[in-house]
């Protein structure tokens, strides 16, 4: 690893990521650069290039960071309770990273395909009884339905749509909507 002539100490990936999760916490995705991301780390920002090939990859592993960060359900609770916490925890996710969430959900190059969540939703899916030809209609339809509410809560559209509504009661519908889709699935 290079070492900085300001900093005095390696740069390391995880430190790369946390530092650009919360630039991009604090600025939005928009005002994340590889350029900001050097100064933050007070290094060269050529020396990002030796952990990272450009702002698309360092989105994917921030991404990746943040699914890290999920509490995904485990164990032998019921499907539908598994199904529920997947949901809460995502919710949680996107609440505390707004900016990325949104970004991931029109750039899904950045979100990636196999990581926690998707395991998690397929284990999920096995424990309802969905047959693993139909996996990928289901998580679809699931990953559909869920990227809407939080794009609505986070942007506010939810609000303003059909009156106001509380979004605890609101989010608990969705669950509800959620786990009888899957059962009739």
């Amino acid at each position: 690893m290079a070492v900085s002539a300001h900093r005095g100490a390696p740069l390391t990936p995880d430190e790369i990521y946390s530092t650009a999760l919360r630039l991009v916490d604090a600025g939005g995705v928009e005002g994340l650069s590889m350029r900001k991301l050097a100064v933050e780390l007070d290094v060269n920002p050529m020396s990002l290039y030796h952990h990272v090939d450009n702002k698309t990859a360092l989105l994917q592993r921030v991404c990746a960071l943040v699914a890290l960060q999920l509490d995904v359900p485990e164990g032998d609770a019921p499907w539908g309770e598994q199904l529920r916490a997947l949901g809460y925890a995502c919710r949680a996710s996107a609440r505390r990273h707004p900016s990325l969430w949104l970004y991931a959900l029109s750039h899904p190059e950045v979100s990636g395909g196999d990581h926690l969540l998707w395991r998690a939703l397929d284990r999920i899916l096995s424990r309802a009884g969905v047959d693993e030809a139909e996996f990928v209609y289901a998580r679809k339809t699931l990953f559909a339905l869920l990227s809407g509410f939080i794009l609505g809560e986070t942007t506010g559209a939810l609000n303003e749509q059909g009156g106001a509504a509380d979004p605890e009661k609101t989010f608990e519908a969705f669950l509800n909507f959620a786990v009888a889709g899957l059962s009739a699935f």
